[in-house]
């Protein structure tokens, strides 16, 4: 962002301002580079499959083991060994290839 700012700057500034601004421009660009180069540094890619464990999911075809479970916002095969109901809140423990593991919340 403030790499174009100091771009806009040099052309739209008169004479002495433009590089003032230029530069100032170019060490807040640089300030922001190295502000988010070391916030995100060692920060592990969290994508996957492996993301879904812990989260919460609400049952749409009873699972007795085999039905289905909605979690954010798509459907996904799961089992679930005690059983649920439709409409009954769910926490993903593991999964199965492309099946969820799932046991009814303790909160619901």
């Amino acid at each position: 962002m403030f790499f174009f700012v100091a771009f806009i700057l040099l052309f739209l500034l008169p004479s002495p301002w433009n590089l003032v601004g230029f530069v100032a421009g170019l060490v807040l660009f640089t300030g922001e580079v190295l502000f988010w180069n070391r916030r995100v540094r060692g920060q592990r890619v969290q994508a996957g499959a492996e993301t879904l464990i812990g989260m919460p999911a609400v049952v749409t075809s009873e699972c007795r083991p085999s039905g289905q479970v909605r979690l954010g916002g798509e459907i996904w095969d799961a089992r679930c060994d005690a059983g649920a109901d439709v409409g009954d809140a769910v926490v993903v423990t593991a999964r199965d290839d492309l099946v969820l593991v799932v046991e009814r919340s303790p909160t619901g």
